[in-house]
């Protein structure tokens, strides 16, 4: 008996308040599993991050390919960014453009791509054969820039520290944040070959005072204020020199 998950059973979309839905991959472990945004817009849609792409988001999720999308990855490791190719209006941050461009498997954290991510593994897997198809980003992003969807506009805020070109997508209407995987309620992930601690621990100090309602990670469930806060602060003082405090 073949308990191989097919491309149809693949992928699973849950839809949120505001016109935000999840897209993610039920077979794959929590802790390996990319959580995908996808939010509606008047005049275009958002995907942020694209998953593993074993299987093709557009052909098995309709919700991504309805409309005009602008297709933004929170960094470049092979989990969020396996579909980037499949959409034509691709975006990343300046700092892992040429990742995204040429993404070599040492460079993505391919060798985490192994059996052991699955609950089940899908069909036609072979970890010695994965590899992500290289995507031409259509906009290069910084610090400050804006990801406009018509009637919505989703800021984009750096958050280097797990990778250097790491981003967020902050709604300031609604208070959404898009977060990656900056912050999430789980185990943090700082010991990349390009993660740096003390620019985590910086990059979570500035966070902190973002008004968010509601964040959306890169893994696990969505939180509230209150739980930003809480998971914020005990990061940063597990990690801070000793002699510096807390941002009010």
């Amino acid at each position: 008996m073949d308990l191989r998950i097919s491309a149809t059973e693949w992928y699973e979309t849950l839809r949120f308040a505001d016109g935000v839905t999840l897209i993610h991959e039920p077979w794959i472990k929590p802790f390996f599993r990319c959580n995908m945004w996808h939010v509606r817009g008047r005049d275009r849609d958002l995907l942020f991050d694209s998953g593993l792409g074993h299987f093709s988001l557009r052909a098995h999720v309709p919700l991504v390919s309805e409309r005009d999308i602008a297709c933004v990855a929170s960094h470049t490791h092979f989990d969020h960014i396996g579909c980037h190719h499949e959409f034509g209006h691709c975006a990343v941050h300046s700092a892992e453009a040429a990742i995204l461009a040429d993404p070599q498997n040492d460079l993505i954290l391919a060798h985490y791509a192994t059996d052991d991510m699955f609950i089940r593994p899908p069909q036609g897997w072979d970890q010695t054969k994965y590899h992500v198809k290289p995507a031409r980003a259509e906009r290069i992003l910084e610090q400050g820039d804006v990801v406009d969807l018509g009637d919505r506009a989703f800021e984009v805020v750096h958050t280097p520290g797990h990778s250097p070109g790491g981003i967020g997508l902050f709604e300031r209407r609604t208070g959404i944040f898009l977060s990656g995987d900056i912050i999430y309620d789980g185990p943090l992930i700082d010991d990349a070959y390009h993660s740096d601690i003390p620019v985590y621990v910086e990059t979570l100090d500035r966070l902190r005072a973002l008004p968010v309602s509601i964040v959306h990670g890169g893994h696990f469930p969505s939180f509230g204020p209150v739980r930003y806060r809480q998971l914020i602060d005990d990061y940063v003082a597990g990690h801070r020199k000793p002699g510096c405090h807390l941002a009010p």
